[in-house]
């Protein structure tokens, strides 16, 4: 949960504005709501129903704005080319989605793809998780963090790195790895291929981290400089730690059973194990993680979507221009 700025004797910025949900809201306009019914369902996470109401007062307005970015940019990108004189691919406008395990970022990133697909300068919306760039388990247990799993380490930052500029340089058929949360690792020979789309959302729990600053003055890029707009996915850490746990219960009763799932051990738990176990494995791992790692990164976003216990929104801070 965000904190609110102090009042002090001296003088405080926010490079932030702040929001209600009302007020956001509002901003919608004339927008059309363009999801059916069935659609939002769909678009649900495990545990993150989300509902008409939020995609109406939190994702349409969100859809109006990013619109209004994607259409600056492309219209930036051709008048320099035209100065250039040159005819160089299509740039995608890149959209990072950051935040905790748990926390709702998938269920985000593929509701803005659905809306942002619908508007007519950006039909061809591509959405890729960083999992995919995690790697394998073999080599993790090689290296011997295979229980830092999700930490910054545990990925493939040099192929992460040149996914990304290839995207940017508007390479065709550029290809991603595809992580499976069934296998817990990793599926060899799969990809998802992102071949110049209008717009990609980037969705992952350290693309908002810095480079590490170079010694001899020469540039370490990091993914978050690729992006065009980064949004975080905010809550409090035991409310996300609560979310984390009935995440791991549902899923113990539906994925876990099948006899080939990576945590099928989990599935014969009792309630009171199954808890016990959970709340283990969140405070070992993933809330060092966001305490460490992702939480440090939440002001480096252009807004940040402020949820309450039961996955609404309930404010939106979006950076000053």
């Amino acid at each position: 949960m965000l904190h609110k700025i102090q009042q002090s004797s001296r003088l405080e910025f926010s490079p932030y504005r702040i929001f209600t949900r009302e007020e956001w809201a509002k901003l919608r306009a004339d927008t059309p709501m363009t999801l059916a019914e069935d659609e939002v369902d769909q678009l649900s996470g495990v545990i993150d129903r989300i509902s008409a109401d939020e995609v109406e007062d939190i994702y349409l307005p969100l859809s109006r704005l990013l619109n209004l970015y994607v259409s600056a940019a492309q219209k930036l990108h051709s008048e320099t080319a035209t100065f250039l004189g040159n005819r160089d691919g299509k740039m995608p406008f890149i959209i990072g989605v950051a935040g905790s395990v748990a926390v709702g970022k998938s269920t985000t990133a593929r509701v803005l793809r659905a809306l942002l697909a619908r508007w007519p300068h950006h039909p061809r919306v591509d959405l890729v998780p960083t999992d995919g760039f995690l790697l394998p388990n073999e080599v993790l247990e090689q290296r011997g963090i295979m229980n830092r799993k999700g930490f910054p380490e545990s990925f493939d930052q040099k192929a992460l790195l040149q996914f990304m500029a290839d995207v940017k340089a508007g390479r065709p058929n550029v290809k991603a790895p595809v992580y499976s949360h069934f296998d817990y690792n990793i599926r060899p020979g799969e990809h998802i291929v992102v071949d110049r789309p209008d717009v990609l959302i980037v969705e992952g729990l350290n693309v908002l981290q810095p480079a590490k600053l170079p010694r001899d003055g020469e540039a370490i890029p990091f993914v978050s400089d690729y992006f065009d707009f980064s949004i975080y996915i905010d809550a409090s850490p035991e409310t996300i730690g609560d979310w984390y746990v009935a995440r791991f219960n549902r899923l113990r009763q539906t994925a876990f059973q099948h006899p080939d799932a990576y945590f099928h051990r989990y599935a014969s738990l009792s309630n009171e194990e199954a808890d016990r176990t959970a709340r283990h494995i969140w405070r070992r791992i993933n809330l060092r993680n966001l305490k460490e790692n992702i939480l440090p990164t939440r002001r480096r976003a252009a807004l940040i979507l402020n949820e309450s216990k039961d996955h609404s929104i309930e404010t939106v801070w979006l950076r000053k221009l």
